[in-house]
C-alpha cells in the first residue's frame, strides 16, 4: 500500500499521515524492541513513512528506544523520514542541570540536542529538525546560524517549527536562506484555533504543509463522557461514519482535517498496528462540503455566521 505524499522541498516529501513516537515508553502495547519494530514495519507497509520524535519524549527516553530497535534492522532507515524536535528543557533525572522547565534556542543547545538525537536514533542524519516551542528569548539570527552549521555538516537536511504563531514563523523565516518546511501545531475537530487564527492561512500562502499533533483531540472524542463538546460531536461523526462506511469516527475526524486546503499531515499517536491500518482509510474519504461544515457546526456549537 502507498499513501499519497506531501512535497515539502524539491528532494523531501512526507507521507500524508505520520506516526508519532511520543508514547513509546509508557504504552502498555509496547513491551520490547520487537513490538516497536512490528509497529514501524506495519506503518512502512501502509505507506506511513514519516516518523515524528522529540528529544524530550519519554523524559528523553523514546528516541533511544526507537534507535535501539532500528539498529536491529538498519535497512529500514532508508525507508523513512525522521523528524525530531528540540528546545524544551525539562526538569528530570536525565537532565539534572535543569532547575525549571524552560526553552533554549541558543546555538549551543540546538547543536548539542541534535548530536544527542543522532546518537539515540542510531542515524547519521535527521531529515527535519523542528524547534519544539516558541522561545521568548529566541535570537533568530543565532537559530539561523545553528541551522546552517547543522545543514553544512550533513546532520540535518531541513528545518521547521512547532507551535509557532504566524508572526513567530515569519520572524525566523526572515533570517533563513531556505524555507521552513513545516509548522507542527495542535488541531482537531476539538481544537480549531489554527483554522481561524491565520496559522493555516500562512501555511497555504507559503505552500507549506503543517504537521498536526493530537488530531483526535487527545482521545477526548472517545474517553471523556463529561466533555460537552465531544458529546455533541460524537453523534454527527457517527452519522458520517455510517454514510462514508468508515471503520470508526476517528477516521472521519482525520478525513475532516485532510480536507483542509493547507494539505496537513496528521501525526498518529497509536501504538496499535491495527489502528494504523484503520487510520489509512481516512485518506480515501472525501467529505462533501456540507458534511464538512456539519462537523464544524457541531464542533463550534453554533451555525456559521
Amino acid at each position: 500500500m502507498s499513501l499519497s505524499r506531501r512535497k515539502l522541498a524539491d528532494d523531501l516529501s512526507f507521507s500524508t499521515l505520520a506516526w508519532g513516537a511520543w508514547r513509546l515508553k509508557n504504552s502498555p502495547d509496547i513491551n520490547n524492541g520487537e513490538d516497536i519494530l512490528r509497529l514501524v514495519e506495519t506503518a512502512l507497509d501502509l505507506g506511513i513513512t514519516t516518523i515524528d520524535h522529540a528529544d524530550i519524549y519519554g523524559n528523553y527516553g523514546c528516541e533511544e528506544l526507537f534507535g535501539s530497535a532500528l539498529a536491529q534492522t538498519p535497512h529500514l532507515r532508508k525507508k523513512m523520514e525522521i523528524v525530531t524536535k528540540c528546545d524544551i528543557a525539562l526538569v528530570c533525572d536525565a537532565r539534572p542541570e535543569n532547575r525549571i522547565n524552560h526553552y533554549n534556542t541558543t546555538k549551543e543547545h540546538i547543536i548539542t540536542s541534535v548530536e544527542s538525537s543522532l546518537r539515540n536514533l542510531r542515524t547519521d542524519h535527521i531529515d527535519t529538525l523542528l524547534l519544539h516551542r516558541p522561545d521568548p528569548l529566541m535570537i533568530a539570527d543565532e537559530v539561523a546560524d545553528a541551522f546552517g552549521t547543522l545543514n553544512r555538516a550533513g546532520k540535518v537536511r531541513y528545518f521547521g517549527v512547532s507551535n509557532f504563531t504566524p508572526s513567530q514563523f515569519n520572524l525566523l523565516q526572515s533570517r533563513l536562506d531556505t524555507p521552513l518546511v513545516t509548522n507542527q501545531v495542535e488541531c482537531s475537530v476539538l481544537e480549531l484555533k489554527p483554522v481561524f487564527d491565520g496559522t493555516f492561512d500562512l501555511m497555504q500562502q507559503n505552500r507549506v504543509s503543517p504537521m498536526i499533533w493530537s488530531p483526535l483531540g487527545g482521545s477526548r472524542l472517545f474517553r471523556d463522557k463529561d466533555d460537552a463538546v465531544a458529546a455533541h460531536l460524537r453523534p454527527v461523526l457517527e452519522e458520517m461514519r455510517a454514510k462514508y462506511n468508515a471503520p470508526g469516527i476517528a477516521e472521519i475526524a482525520i478525513a475532516w482535517l485532510l480536507s483542509l486546503p493547507c494539505n496537513p499531515i496528521p501525526v498518529l499517536g497509536t501504538m496499535k498496528p491495527e489502528r494504523l491500518k484503520d487510520a489509512t482509510t481516512a485518506c480515501d474519504i472525501k467529505l462533501e462540503r456540507q458534511d464538512w461544515f456539519a462537523i464544524l457546526v457541531a464542533a463550534q456549537g453554533h451555525p456559521v455566521p
